[in-house]
């Protein structure tokens, strides 16, 4: 049980460490600001793990798709091991891991500059803005799930 706690730490403290990551330092060495064309990534030949690769266009897509399944896997796994808790710990885990990511967040804001900071908490206020709309919409469809058996 202890592991699984930790890993699942781990795994909700991912996307601070990638929020943290420099600008321009992407997984492949693009950059990580979305500044891409038609789905195309601008600037691979940065510095990254695969930067020395000379990968292809087509092997930067698969790669980036490898890793978007593999991300998505690690969630469904994290979910999974959460769903077996109690509930009381799987409150006191959300608390601890929200919590976490709270100061993880200030301790990032305060190693900005001033100017940076004001762009960090725009960017903090969309992202707040975009989870209640994802939390509006869940809401909604998981009342529509209920309400369609109703109507058969």
């Amino acid at each position: 049980m202890r592991k699984t706690l930790i890993a699942l730490m781990f795994a909700a403290a991912l996307p601070t460490i990638a929020m943290a990551a420099p600008e321009g330092a992407g997984p492949m060495g693009g950059p990580m600001d979305g500044s891409h064309h038609g789905g195309q990534m601008h600037g691979m030949h940065g510095k990254g793990p695969y930067s020395q690769l000379d990968l292809s266009r087509e092997q930067r897509e698969q790669i980036r798709k490898v890793m978007g399944e593999q991300m998505h896997e690690r969630k469904q796994l994290v979910d999974k091991y959460l769903e077996k808790l109690s509930p009381a710990d799987q409150k006191a885990m959300k608390d601890e891991m929200a919590a976490n990511h709270k100061k993880a967040e200030a301790d990032v804001r305060a190693l900005l500059k001033p100017d940076q900071q004001k762009k960090f908490d725009e960017i903090q206020k969309k992202q707040a803005e975009r989870r209640a709309e994802w939390a509006e919409f869940k809401a909604w469809k998981a009342q529509q799930q209920q309400q369609q058996p109703k109507a058969q």
